[in-house]
C-alpha cells in the first residue's frame, strides 16, 4: 500500500468512526466475539470431553446449521421490531444456550443431545455483525456520506468480523492450553449477554429503524444473481467448517490437540489486514481481476498443507493465514456490495430518500 493510499484509507476510516463514536465499535466487536468463540470452541469442548472428533464435528455442524436456518428470520424480526427489542432477547437466550452446551458436555450427555443444544446455541446468535453493518450504513446515509465512506464502513465492519475470528479461536486455544475449553465458552456466554444488550441499547440503534410503510410493503423479488452469491457463500462456509475439523484432526494427529485454537487464529491475521486494505484498493482493479488472482493464490498457497507435518510458523500457521487472506480478498468486495444493496432497502430513517448510486 502506497503512502498516499494509506493516508486516504486512514482519513476514510476516521470519517467512519465519526459516524458512530468510539464506543459503538468496541461494544459491537465484543458482542460479536462470542460467535467466533463458540463455533470453534464447541468443537474443542466436545472433543475434549467425549474424546470423539465425530461427536465434536456433529455438534459444531448442528450449531452452524442452527445459525444458518434462524439467521434470516432473526434479521427480519430486527427489521420489523427494531434492534433494541430483538437483540437483547436473542442475546439472553444465546447466553443460556451456550451455558447449557458447556454443562451438557461436562456432564457427558449423549451426542444427539449435545447436537440439539448446539443447534439452539446457533439459532439464537444475535447477529451483531450483520446488524452492525445495517446500522452503520443507515448512519452514513443519514449523514449524507459519499459512497467511498459507505464502502469503507462496510470494509471496517468486515474487518471487525475478521479480527473476532482471530481472537475468538485464540482465546479458546489459550483456555485449552492453560485449563479447559469450557472456560472460553463460559466467558462467551457472559460476554454475549452483556455486550449484546449494550449494542442494542446504544443510542445509534434507532438509526436502523425501518420506515412505517416499509413493514407492510411488498418485498421485491430477489434477483437470480443473488442465488449464485448464496451458493458461493455456502461453499465458503463449507471451507471454513472443513478448516475447523481439519485443524482439530491435524493437531490431534501431531500430538498437540490444545494448539488447534491458536493455529486457527493464525488463519485470520492476514485476513484482517486484507479487509482493512480494501479501502485503499483502486477502483480500476475490477472484481474479475480480484477473483481470478485470489482464487489462483488461495489454491497455490493451500497445496503445501497436504504435506504439513508440524505446527511451525513456516508450515501450518503461515500458509493457512495466507490462504485465508486470499479467500477473504476474493469475497470481501462482492459481499460488501451485496450487503450494501440489502442495507439500502431497510436502513433508511423516516423521510429519507435512499441513495443507491455507485
Amino acid at each position: 500500500m502506497t503512502t498516499t493510499g494509506r493516508r486516504r484509507a486512514l482519513e476514510t476510516y476516521r470519517e467512519v468512526i465519526g459516524l458512530t463514536g468510539p464506543l459503538l465499535p468496541v461494544v459491537s466487536f465484543l458482542g460479536r466475539l462470542p460467535t467466533a468463540t463458540i463455533q470453534f470452541g464447541s468443537v474443542l469442548l466436545v472433543a475434549r470431553t467425549s474424546g470423539s472428533l465425530a461427536a465434536a464435528g456433529l455438534t459444531g455442524g448442528a450449531l452452524a446449521l442452527g445459525q444458518v436456518a434462524c439467521g434470516p428470520p432473526m434479521g427480519r424480526l430486527a427489521d420489523r421490531h427494531g434492534q433494541r427489542t430483538v437483540v437483547p432477547a436473542f442475546s439472553f437466550v444465546n447466553a443460556l444456550a451456550i451455558a447449557a452446551l458447556v454443562a451438557g458436555a461436562l456432564a457427558g450427555l449423549p451426542t444427539p443431545v449435545l447436537a440439539l443444544v448446539g443447534a439452539a446455541a446457533g439459532a439464537s446468535v444475535p447477529l451483531i455483525g450483520p446488524l452492525g453493518r445495517t446500522r452503520l450504513v443507515a448512519l452514513a446515509r443519514r449523514s449524507g456520506a459519499p459512497d467511498t465512506t459507505v464502502a469503507a464502513a462496510l470494509s471496517f465492519e468486515s474487518t471487525l468480523d475478521e479480527i473476532s475470528f482471530v481472537l475468538g479461536p485464540a482465546l479458546v486455544g489459550l483456555a485449552a492450553v492453560l485449563a479447559h475449553p469450557a472456560y472460553a465458552l463460559a466467558a462467551a456466554a457472559a460476554l454475549v449477554a452483556r455486550c449484546g444488550s449494550g449494542f442494542a441499547l446504544h443510542p445509534t440503534a434507532t438509526a436502523s429503524l425501518p420506515r412505517p410503510a416499509a413493514a407492510a410493503a411488498v418485498r421485491p423479488r430477489i434477483p437470480r444473481s443473488v442465488h449464485a452469491l448464496r451458493a458461493a457463500l455456502a461453499f465458503q462456509g463449507a471451507m471454513f467448517g472443513a478448516c475447523q475439523a481439519g485443524i482439530t484432526a491435524l493437531t490431534e494427529r501431531l500430538g498437540q490437540p490444545d494448539q488447534a485454537g491458536l493455529v486457527y487464529a493464525a488463519m485470520g491475521v492476514k485476513s484482517a489486514a486484507a479487509g482493512l486494505s480494501m479501502a485503499a484498493v483502486p477502483a480500476r482493479v475490477g472484481l474479475g481481476t480480484r477473483r481470478r488472482t485470489a482464487t489462483a493464490a488461495a489454491f497455490a498457497l493451500s497445496l503445501p498443507l497436504l504435506w504439513t507435518d508440524s505446527l511451525g510458523a513456516c508450515t501450518s500457521s503461515s500458509r493457512l493465514a495466507a490462504a485465508l487472506a486470499c479467500a477473504i480478498a476474493l469475497t470481501a468486495r462482492p459481499a460488501s456490495y451485496a450487503v450494501r444493496a440489502e442495507s439500502d432497502r431497510h436502513a433508511c430513517v423516516p423521510g429519507e430518500k435512499t441513495n443507491t448510486s455507485s
